[in-house]
């Protein structure tokens, strides 16, 4: 009986911060630093601002992205201005480095179908709420962009709890065939509501379940800003030439699912403290400082956000409540008679 190795390979794990090239970043100016330094600050404003708006009744449920800001707006900056965004429910600091106005995206949050509105201007992708049903429309316009030979390249996130969905492996599966131009960014945050990552898969690690599929595997340090932006910025030019990439962004998940969840009674306390000392705005200042780049400006910035944030939300607050046709009338391109006869038949009883 005879035996051999048919295939073999490995996963690399990226980090910037801290290493000894972590000023090796030549197409980074010294003003870019900063910008990201403020979107981070920003979306972590609007995330405390929609919180408390929930815990008001102005937002009926809202999903916290504290400790993945970095993983978001590192991401987001790696894309070009034609490159495509695809984004699962806990993007906002993808949208605010996307460029989607504050108040549009708290109108969105506040259950108004008009905060969605101007996002194919941004070449973005409505949220989608159902788990992992997205990396379909990731392959999707990835393979119209093969076919389309334009250069471009779509990015899609997702969580590590979408990899126990079929989509999630149809997805990769259809990429790595038809030479998609899609990069799968799975935000590791280690629990899928409260099922913990080791209960999930028995894969050392979720980048490797790219290798069955025949595509490219990258680990990346989702507290890392500078690391991911690099991991993205890698992953997306290979994908502009028909190579498919699928990115594991370590990270955490500092609050609970949503506003609905309590994450004490699944999660360890002292847990949740580790990973806060590894607060990606904690660990960026810190680096900013140490490279001479920290200034008093920055300093006040917090405020500046915060004052940003209240204006935006108030903004939203203010919009004109949506219409009740519109609970219909963007369901189907052309409505089906169904859909007409209940139109009617509620229209008549809330007169």
């Amino acid at each position: 009986m005879a035996r051999e190795e048919v295939y073999s390979g490995s996963i690399q794990r990226i980090e910037v911060m801290g290493t000894e090239d972590d000023e090796d970043f030549p197409w980074i100016e010294e003003d870019e630093y900063r910008e990201l330094y403020r979107k981070m600050m920003i979306a972590r404003k609007f995330d405390e601002k929609a919180f408390s708006l929930q815990r008001r009744g102005e937002i009926s449920t809202y999903a916290p992205h504290k400790g993945q800001e970095a993983c978001q707006i590192g991401a987001v900056f790696a894309l070009k201005e034609n490159d495509w965004m695809v984004p699962s429910f806990r993007e906002t600091a993808a949208f605010i480095q996307r460029g989607a106005p504050l108040e549009k995206i708290f109108q969105r949050w506040m259950g108004d179908a008009n905060g969605q509105k101007g996002l194919s201007d941004l070449n973005t992708l409505p949220v989608a709420i159902p788990v992992g049903t997205q990396n379909l429309h990731v392959a999707g316009l990835g393979m119209a962009m093969e076919f389309e030979e334009d250069g471009n390249a779509v990015l899609g996130f997702t969580g590590d709890g979408s990899t126990s969905q079929g989509d999630f492996h149809e997805s990769l599966n259809f990429s790595g065939v038809q030479d998609a131009h899609s990069v799968f960014f799975v935000q590791n945050n280690k629990f899928a509501i409260s099922m913990p990552i080791e209960r999930q898969t028995n894969s050392q690690t979720i980048a490797q379940k790219a290798l069955a599929y025949g595509i490219d595997g990258i680990q990346v340090d989702g507290n890392d800003i500078l690391a991911v932006i690099k991991a993205t910025q890698e992953a997306l030019e290979k994908a502009r030439n028909g190579e498919p990439v699928l990115i594991e962004a370590e990270t955490y998940r500092l609050e609970d699912h949503t506003t609905s969840d309590d994450s004490t009674r699944y999660r360890d306390e002292e847990e949740v403290e580790k990973w806060k000392d590894k607060d990606p705005l904690k660990r960026f200042r810190a680096y900013l400082e140490e490279h001479g780049m920290w200034d008093e400006e920055l300093e006040a910035f917090e405020e500046e956000a915060k004052e940003m944030v209240d204006e935006a939300a108030n903004k939203a607050m203010e919009m004109d409540d949506p219409e009740f046709d519109e609970l219909f009338d963007f369901v189907y391109k052309d409505m089906p008679d169904l859909l007409k006869k209940e139109k009617e038949q509620l229209s008549e009883e809330i007169k």
